[in-house]
This record gives C-alpha cells, structure tokens and sequence, in this order.
C-alpha cells in the first residue's frame, strides 16, 4: 500500500502539515516514522481517516473557477462487478463517487488509499492518477 508524507496527508484533507501533525501526536491518525525520523502515513488509514472526518474538515481555501474541477484526494473503496465498478473518493471534505468500467478501474489499479484526481465535468467524474 503506498504511504504518504504528512504535507501530501494535508493537501488530501484540506488542512496545514501542522495539524496532520497534531493528529498523529494525539493519536488520532497513524504515523510511521522512516529511517530518517520523517513521518509517514499508510494509504489505507489515510482514506479512513478522509472517510470519517470528512463532515468536520474545513472547506478548500481556494474557489473552484473553471468548468473543469479537478480534485485530489484518496480512494476509500472500490466496488467491482463483471462490468463496472464504482469508486469512492475522499477529496478534502469531499466524497466523489465514480462509476467507471471495469477494465478501467482495473487497468488503474484503484484500491483504498489509491491516490487519485477527480476530474468534475458537469455529470462525469473522470478518475485519473496524478503526476508524481
């Protein structure tokens, strides 16, 4: 499962490096520490976390202007079928579903703590990776 740096934790939810920080030192969210002494946070418990606080996070500090929104954030859980599968996806304080087809969902190997963009037209969300 991917792990992620605190600063990258913090533009997921929508808040400062700071209170990611403050999270873990309270035990609210789990950290590991790297070799290096830097704080880590697995994909998995990052999207729980997402997924439960999503009511309580602040709303983005920037206005969403164009007509294609494009939204960061981690996938809390895919449901597969023969066909089709639907992803769910904590942007912030943000829950983006997406039904997408199979193969696709497959093809971008989407599980919880994925980390993913949420491209917003109108009624499609197109699910894309992000650059690293």
């Amino acid at each position: 499962m991917p792990q992620f740096t605190v600063g990258q934790a913090a533009e997921f939810l929508g808040v400062s490096p700071d209170t990611v920080r403050r999270w873990a030192d309270r035990g609210e969210i789990r950290t590991v520490r790297t070799s290096g002494g830097r704080r880590r946070l697995d994909g998995a418990d990052l999207a729980r976390f997402a997924k439960e606080r999503a009511g309580a996070l602040p709303q983005p500090r920037t206005a969403v202007e164009s007509a294609r929104n494009h939204f960061p954030g981690l996938v809390t859980k895919v449901t597969r079928d023969k066909v089709m599968a639907q992803v769910e996806i904590q942007a912030g304080p943000f829950r983006v579903v997406s039904l997408m087809s199979r193969e696709a969902a497959d093809e971008l190997d989407l599980a919880p703590g994925s980390r993913v963009v949420a491209s917003v037209k109108s009624t499609n969300v197109v699910v894309e990776l992000p650059e690293p």
